[in-house]
């Protein structure tokens, strides 16, 4: 039996998709254990509002109404003890974000937290546990591709060496939405990240980079060669939307905005000199639910 319960729950309001994760926590002697009880993903893509016209108005604002409100009925069935909800690159941007929340709280009664992408990328980092991925000894380049934003953090043994945030993501692009301009700043601090520190490899997280992991069979802490991330693109880029749901298995929200992920992540490798992208496969709620737990302590 365990010594002490809890239930912690993480919403994660992004650019491409908002989610709900809720786990019970379960604290032994010698260990604490991390299980899931539920996991909602809801693609309602506000950056296709905010990256083409600045702000999120109509069906997108009444879809995040329902959608938080639904994640606040969740929230008391469960007996979440404690949550925290955050918002990322569409709403840091959207000239209405401050409104939208106050709605989404009179709506629902969750109050929500707009982040950096540099804070974001940290929570995401902190809930890794890369100790059986990386070696203490070598720097590792940690990578972010969010709908809106690319975070870029070096890594050395664990500590932070270095953080940028670019206004690069997979909806932004597909939006086109993307400065030309901004897409040559990323490659030329990945090319003098390569030169400085010598990376070991990318630990890459994010929707899309866990599931080219899922398409190219790998195995858990089975990293994703640079090479492969380029056969891939190829591969996919040389089938039409509705075959890349039929052929590759992909669903709606990800078959379109996969293409931009692999080039942005084949960038980063093939600029910073790595040989591969590992895949720990976690998530910004992830990180919340650890944030959370570790702030209890």
């Amino acid at each position: 039996m365990p010594k002490s319960n809890e239930i912690l729950g993480a919403i994660d309001i992004g650019s491409n998709a908002i989610r709900l994760l809720i786990k019970y926590i379960e604290a032994y002697t010698d260990e604490t254990e991390f299980k899931k009880a539920a996991y909602i993903r809801v693609p309602i893509r506000l950056g296709e509002d905010v990256f083409t016209q600045g702000k999120i108005e109509g069906e997108k604002k009444k879809l995040l109404s329902e959608a938080m409100q639904g994640f606040a009925h969740l929230l008391t069935a469960y007996k979440v003890d404690k949550y925290r909800a955050c918002a990322t690159s569409a709403m840091r941007e959207a000239a209405n974000g401050k409104e939208i929340i106050k709605c989404i709280k009179k709506a629902s009664g969750i109050k929500v937290e707009i982040i950096t992408g540099i804070e974001e990328a940290k929570l995401v980092y902190k809930a890794g546990e890369f100790d059986t991925f990386v070696d203490p000894d070598k720097n590792y380049v940690y990578m972010d591709v969010g709908g809106g934003s690319t975070e870029i953090i070096v890594y050395s043994d664990h500590k932070e060496i270095s953080s940028k945030s670019f206004r690069l993501g997979t909806v932004r692009i597909l939006s086109k939405g993307t400065d030309e301009k901004e897409m040559a700043r990323f490659a030329a601090h990945l090319e003098q990240i390569g030169i400085r520190f010598k990376p070991a490899a990318i630990i890459g997280t994010g929707g899309n980079i866990n599931k080219v992991h899922k398409l190219l069979k790998k195995k858990i802490g089975e990293p994703v060669r640079t090479g492969e991330l380029k056969t891939l693109y190829y591969k996919l880029a040389s089938l039409s939307f509705t075959e890349r749901m039929e052929k590759a298995g992909l669903n709606s929200y990800r078959a379109d905005v996969i293409l931009s992920a692999l080039g942005l992540f084949y960038k980063a490798a093939v600029s910073a000199g790595v040989p591969e992208v590992i895949v720990p496969k976690v998530g910004l709620v992830d990180g919340i639910i650890r944030q959370l737990y570790e702030t209890e302590r």
